[in-house]
């Protein structure tokens, strides 16, 4: 008789993915699935849908959701939260919808400490929407609206969110990994739990941010983007973690 070793998270959908062939949002949405699976919170959680390439995440996992405005995913959180404390709340947002024009709504559900995750995908560049400059993208870094590379003293400089949300006081958790490798995703999980149990031990806001890769808008092969990461992107935007009030407070 075999043995299972590995298998489909029950909290993710038996649907194929719309994603680009190499992006790695798949991966991302099984971590999170997985985790949903293991603390055995999927009647009770509700995840927030964004605009952009995971607009129909909706679609991919196995509990309540609910699809918000551009940007608007942190306020919708916030209202489910405060209406449901007791559910377990998680917004899944790319660089444009969480640093663009979700910014506001970022800064102030970190600032006001609401006990809710944000899973937060970084792939340095709008993806949906034909591959523009996004906050997160990189000095020099080509884009369809940075053709050049992106210049600092004309387009200004990328915003570093794990960093900037780490000064806000309420803020209990917040760490950046990648999905590169082997390695680096058996971190992101561990992240991705961390962050799940921070809200469980409702110490308050916790953001996960993932370097994920768009080998489609960067023009690579899907093998080179992984490579890309590990040579550009994590070099400019550091792995490990940048607050936890767990270890402030032993």
């Amino acid at each position: 008789m075999s043995k299972v070793v590995f298998e489909k998270p029950k909290a993710l959908a038996d649907v194929p993915f719309h994603y680009c062939p190499g992006c790695t949002h798949g991966i991302v949405h099984r971590l999170v699935a997985e985790v949903i699976d293991e603390l055995g919170v999927e009647d009770r959680t509700i995840g927030i849908a964004p605009v952009g390439c995971s607009v129909f995440a909706y679609n991919y996992f196995n509990c309540d959701m609910i699809e918000a405005a551009h940007g608007r995913a942190p306020a919708v959180a916030t209202g489910v939260k405060r209406s449901l404390p007791e559910s377990v709340v998680f917004t899944y947002q790319g660089d444009g919808d969480l640093a663009a024009i979700g910014t506001a709504e970022t800064v102030h559900i970190a600032a006001r400490g609401e006990n809710v995750t944000i899973i937060f995908i970084n792939n340095a560049i709008y993806g949906m929407t034909g591959g523009q400059m996004a906050p997160t993208t990189m000095p020099g870094q080509v884009t369809t609206t940075s053709p050049y590379g992106r210049d600092r003293k004309i387009q200004g400089s990328p915003i570093h969110v794990c960093e900037m949300l780490s000064t806000l006081d309420g803020t209990a958790y917040a760490e950046r990994v990648a999905v590169n490798s082997p390695k680096h995703v058996i971190a992101a999980k561990k992240a991705i739990r961390k962050a799940f149990d921070m809200q469980l031990n409702k110490k308050g806001f916790s953001i996960v941010e993932v370097l994920s890769t768009c080998p489609t808008n960067w023009g690579m092969s899907p093998t080179d983007a992984l490579k890309w990461v590990e040579s550009d992107m994590i070099p400019f935007y550091p792995l490990g973690v940048y607050k936890d009030i767990t270890k402030e407070e032993a």
